[in-house]
């Protein structure tokens, strides 16, 4: 654990960290464009430079190990003029398009040159053009013009995707990052190219041009794509949700996470959701609110319990739930209601072990093994055949589903609810709206549930890993939480003061209350 001095200030880091790593440890901001924690060191931008006591001349960080004594400075004015001068030659071509660039406001460029800038241009020549609204694929969009040939993305598809579409292509002040001819940046991970891009350069085409990032707010969650559970952070503002970016973990993810898993943010805003209550059969329904449907479900459950036996109902749960939600869900039906008729319902079994190799598993669930350890806590080893006989036999008077949040990650939706729909009544627990369930000739309760973006809890990814994760929004204020489902259908009162209330409203500002001093 050698030692050394940044600024004036003692720092103790691993034995093989390079500069900039104690730079970052210690807290204390340093120019650099190239450099990427999760990245090979590639040493083209020449910004992170530092001055070493002893050593004739200035250093790159990014590439210079730490040793025992060193006292590194990055404030000494030699510094701070190449610096400036490393920034000016960067913008050399580089457009003055902030007002119109998707990038604005979390812009690497813009941060760098308030920090470490600040000089006056002495280049007058003329800029060189280069493509623009360049189509690398169906992902992502370049602005070569904006691009500062730092390397990151040509590194990241070449030492994280392993997929190489991307080079850098001709000479000198010509050089254009491009695609491989004939091969598209179209991969699973190709939008990590766009969050490691420090300036405006590589646009999501989904993100491009929808909201102003200042009009978001940002909170932690955890990815429900699949059973790896990257951690995320999701941008949101009163208008919904509208991107899932990852959040270093080094245990799960790292610094990445999948192009699907960026997409969860669609399942949860309203266009997709069921805002609130409805009791009826085909065609014929009737809205009311989600906690009266849920009490007149939940009345009906009981009536059937007590007249017909435990038996008489069964209980079918997906993997997307919390592990909280299936602890008080489980608690009612196998205590309460003393139903062992307890079922999980899988999709795509046949795919639950595939792996890509770097994140992405085909167990499209983000809490299979919180469902399977609260089964067996409760004692249920219930077979799926054996509800299908329950079902094909008119044994069973009423379902309770808690269907899959993430309907798109379910192929067999339409199936599963024609199956579960011989039953006398249904009822229907999820955040999302469905066209097929409006069908159904039995007699049908829909209740709305929350996103995962909506509600507070943990899962247990596919190593055994419990990961919290808190409240971000609320997109749908009417929506329960599973648990509090359970508190209805059981014929208890829910505090509704301490509901967190919908956003709605105008847009706001929220750069505003967040910037630091000019």
């Amino acid at each position: 654990m050698p030692k050394c001095k940044i600024n004036g200030q003692e720092v103790e880091v691993a034995a093989g960290s390079t500069i900039i790593q104690a730079y970052k440890a210690a807290g204390i901001d340093i120019c650099h464009y190239c450099w990427h924690p999760g990245l090979s060191v590639a040493g083209v931008c020449r910004l992170c430079m530092v001055q070493i006591e002893g050593m004739p001349k200035l250093q790159i960080a990014c590439n210079t190990e730490v040793k025992e004594g060193m006292v590194i400075n990055n404030t000494s004015e030699v510094v701070k003029d190449t610096v400036k001068w490393g920034l000016d030659f960067h913008l050399i071509n580089h457009p003055l398009d902030c007002p119109i660039c998707d990038q604005a406001g979390e812009c690497g460029l813009q941060d760098q040159y308030m920090q470490f800038g600040k000089y006056d241009p002495e280049m007058a020549e003329a800029k060189v053009k280069k493509h623009k609204v360049v189509d690398l694929g169906p992902t992502v969009v370049l602005d070569a013009e904006r691009c500062i040939l730092c390397s990151r993305c040509v590194r990241f598809t070449e030492e994280v995707s392993k997929t190489n579409e991307l080079g850098i292509f001709n000479r000198g002040d010509r050089s254009e990052i491009g695609t491989v001819e004939g091969k598209p940046l179209d991969n699973n991970y190709s939008l990590n190219t766009v969050d490691i891009c420090p300036v405006g350069a590589l646009t999501s085409r989904d993100f491009r041009f929808r909201q102003r990032v200042w009009y978001l707010k940002e909170a932690d969650s955890v990815c429900p794509g699949c059973s790896t559970g990257c951690s995320v952070k999701v941008h949101y503002n009163e208008e919904g949700l509208w991107r899932v970016k990852p959040r270093e973990n080094k245990e799960v993810n790292g610094y990445w996470m999948c192009d699907t898993g960026r997409d969860t943010y669609k399942f949860v805003n309203l266009k997709a959701r069921l805002l609130s209550g409805r009791i009826g059969k085909r065609d014929q329904w009737q809205e009311i609110s989600a906690e009266d449907a849920t009490r007149s479900a939940g009345l009906k459950l009981r009536e059937t319990v007590q007249k017909h036996g435990p038996d008489s109902v069964a209980l079918v749960v997906t993997g997307q739930y919390t592990n909280e939600e299936y602890k008080d869900l489980l608690k009612f039906f196998t205590g309460e209601l003393k139903s062992k008729n307890v079922y999980h319902w899988l999709n795509n079994p046949e795919k639950m072990k595939d792996f890509d190799g770097l994140l992405f598993r085909g167990d499209r669930n983000p809490n299979t093994m919180g469902l399977s350890a609260a089964l067996a806590a409760h004692g249920v080893s219930s077979k799926w055949e054996t509800l299908q006989s329950q079902l094909s036999g008119r044994k069973l008077k009423m379902v309770v589903v808690a269907g899959p949040e993430n309907q798109a990650t379910f192929p067999d939706m339409k199936e599963k609810i024609q199956m579960l729909s011989q039953a006398d009544g249904l009822i229907w627990l999820t955040a999302g709206l469905n066209a097929d369930l409006n069908q159904v000739g039995s007699e049908t309760w829909q209740v709305p549930l929350k996103a995962y973006v909506e509600k507070a809890g943990s899962f247990t990814n596919f190593e055994g890993r419990v990961q919290p994760f808190k409240a971000g929004t609320t997109i749908v204020p009417q929506a329960l939480t599973l648990s509090e489902a359970v508190e209805l259908l059981a014929g208890r009162d829910l505090n509704w003061a301490l509901r967190p209330k919908g956003l709605g409203g105008p847009k706001t500002n929220y750069a505003v209350t967040q910037r630091g001093t000019l």
